[in-house]
C-alpha cells in the first residue's frame, strides 16, 4: 500500500491559461471519480507513475489545487502541465512517513526545487510523553512551524549561495 504524499499547487499566467488549467484538473477529478484510478493529462509523458489522486481546487482561488500522489511529489509531470499551459507554479508537499517535505518554483521556464534531507528532520525531537517537539531550545505542539523553518532557511541558502 502506497504512502500517499499531499500536494498543493499554486499556478499563476494568463486568465486563459488559468481557466484551461482549472477545466483540466476538472476533468481529470471527474474522470477519477469515474474510474476510481489515478489520473495525468493526455499529453503528459508518464515515466514514474506520477499519476494525480484525490484532486480538489481551492475555490476561493483561481489555479490553486490540492491532490495526493503516491510516495513522492510528482514535480516533473507539474512542470510539463506548466509549459503546456505557458505558466509558473508554486508546488508544495509532504509525506512524512518517508520523509518528504519541499517546495519547487517553476518561473521563466527555470524549476528550482528545495527539499528536507533526513538530516534535517534529525535537528528537531518528539518528547513523546508530553507530545511535544523540541528545537533550538523552544517547545511546539506541532512538527509544522519547525518544518516551514528548516525549509524557509535552507531555501534562504540556496539563494544567498547562487548569488555568490
Amino acid at each position: 500500500m502506497a504512502n500517499w504524499c499531499n500536494n498543493w499547487v499554486v499556478f499563476e499566467g494568463t486568465p486563459e491559461a488559468i481557466e484551461q488549467l482549472t477545466q483540466l484538473f476538472k476533468s481529470m477529478a471527474e474522470q477519477e471519480q469515474k474510474d476510481n484510478c489515478g489520473q495525468l493529462p493526455d499529453f503528459v509523458q508518464d515515466t514514474h507513475g506520477d499519476y494525480f489522486y484525490n484532486i480538489s481546487q481551492d475555490n476561493e482561488s483561481a489555479g490553486v489545487f490540492q491532490y495526493e500522489t503516491k510516495w513522492s511529489p510528482n514535480t516533473e509531470t507539474v512542470k510539463q502541465i506548466a509549459e503546456h499551459f505557458k505558466v509558473d507554479f508554486t508546488h508544495e508537499y509532504e509525506e512524512l512517513g518517508c520523509l518528504v517535505y519541499g517546495k519547487a518554483t517553476f518561473e521563466n521556464g527555470t524549476l528550482t526545487e528545495t527539499c528536507l534531507d533526513s538530516q534535517d528532520f534529525d535537528r528537531y525531537e518528539l518528547d513523546e510523553e508530553k507530545d511535544t517537539y523540541h528545537f533550538e531550545g523552544k517547545e511546539y505542539d506541532s512538527e509544522w512551524e519547525i518544518l516551514d523553518t528548516l525549509l524557509e532557511r535552507k531555501i534562504e541558502n540556496q539563494l544567498n549561495t547562487t548569488k555568490i
